[in-house]
C-alpha cells in the first residue's frame, strides 16, 4: 500500500494511493491519521487492505490539495552518515568502519513539495537523496538471529537537507547543520514493506534545476538495511514511528569542484526512489 496523508500543515487527513496511481482515497473513515500507532497495529492495516480491496473507500479531490508528510508525529530521526561507497570516496573520507549516526529533530520534517528555507547566513545549503526507513515494530537489542526487516513498516523519500558550514566549520557535532527548519522533505507515501522485496534494489535519483545531480544505487550502500536497524537497535531503541535515513550516494554538491554549486533561493530540487515517488521543492531564503 500507498499511505500518505494530504491537506494543509497541521490538518492532513490519511489516505491511501489507488493501485492505479491515479486517485486519493480517504482512510479518515478507518482510521485517525497515519502514525506509529497505526504501523504497529497489524489488524488496522488489514482493515486498510480489505477495505481498498472491497472497493468502499471514497475518493479524494486532489487538484491544488497539499500533500503533507505520510507519516504524523514522528519520533526521532536517525541518520546515517557516509554510508555509500561512492559518496565517501567523492568527499575524501575514510570508509566507516561502524556506521555514522547522528540525529534530525522531527520538526524538521515537512511535505514533499513543501518550500525548503535556505537558513540565515547560509553560503553552504546542500542536497541529499535518502531511502528513508520507517519502524513499524519496537526493535531493541536486534539479535543476529532475527531479520531486522521485520520491525520496518515500509519505506519513503527522505531528503536530508545539509548547511555544510554549519555541518563541518562550525565546531562541535553535525547536528547545527542538519536540524535547519523544513530540512527533511518526506514522502510523498510511505509505501508498506512488502511492495519493496528489496530495499538493496532501488536506484535514487536527484536534480537540482532540471540537471541530474545524484543516480545511485542502495546496492551501493555500505551497511545495507537490516544490517543498520540491527545496528541501531544496539544503541537507542527504535519505536513505531521512528525514521531512519540511510544516507546518501554520491553527487551532493559538498564533492564538486570549485565553485561548489550550493543552493540559493529560487533553486528547484527534484528527488525520485524507484517505486516510492518524486519530491519536487522549491528553495527561499528563511
Amino acid at each position: 500500500m500507498k499511505l500518505m496523508r494530504v491537506g494543509a500543515a497541521g490538518e492532513e487527513r490519511p489516505a491511501l494511493l489507488d493501485r492505479d496511481g491515479t486517485r486519493w482515497r480517504d482512510l479518515s473513515g478507518l482510521v485517525t491519521d497515519i502514525d506509529g500507532a497505526l504501523l504497529a497495529d497489524p489488524a488496522a492495516l488489514d482493515r486498510i487492505r480489505a477495505a481498498e480491496s472491497a472497493g468502499d473507500l471514497p475518493v479524494l479531490p486532489s487538484e491544488g490539495v497539499r500533500v503533507g508528510p505520510p507519516l504524523a508525529r514522528v519520533g526521532k530521526v536517525v541518520c546515517i552518515g557516509l554510508n555509500y561507497h561512492d559518496h565517501a570516496v567523492e568527499t575524501g573520507a575514510e570508509l566507516p568502519t561502524e556506521p555514522v549516526i547522528f540525529l534530525k529533530a522531527a520538526d524538521t520534517v515537512v511535505g514533499p513539495y513543501d518550500t525548503v528555507l535556505v537558513p540565515r547566513g547560509s553560503e553552504k545549503t546542500d542536497w541529499e537523496v535518502e531511502l528513508a526507513v520507517v519502524i513499524g515494530g519496537t526493535a531493541r537489542y536486534v539479535g543476529d538471529d532475527e531479520d531486522p526487516l521485520a520491525y520496518v513498516a515500509g519505506y519513503a523519500i527522505s531528503h536530508d537537507v545539509s548547511e555544510r558550514a554549519f555541518q563541518i566549520e562550525r565546531g562541535g557535532t553535525w547536528d547545527k547543520g542538519k536540524n535547519c527548519e523544513t530540512f527533511n522533505p518526506l514522502g510523498p507515501w510511505l509505501v508498506t514493506r512488502d511492495e519493496v522485496p528489496d530495499p538493496q534494489a532501488l536506484r535514487l535519483r536527484l536534480w537540482v534545476n532540471g540537471e541530474l545531480r545524484q543516480n545511485g544505487t542502495t546496492a551501493d550502500q555500505i551497511a545495507p538495511v537490516a544490517e543498520l536497524v540491527r545496528y541501531v537497535s544496539r544503541f537507542m531503541t527504535l519505536y513505531p514511528g521512528d525514521v531512519i535515513n540511510t544516507g546518501t550516494p554520491a553527487g551532493v554538491a559538498l564533492g564538486q569542484p570549485e565553485p561548489k554549486p550550493y543552493l540559493r533561493a529560487g533553486d528547484v530540487v527534484e528527488v525520485e526512489v524507484d517505486g516510492l515517488g518524486r519530491q519536487r521543492q522549491r528553495f527561499r531564503d528563511a
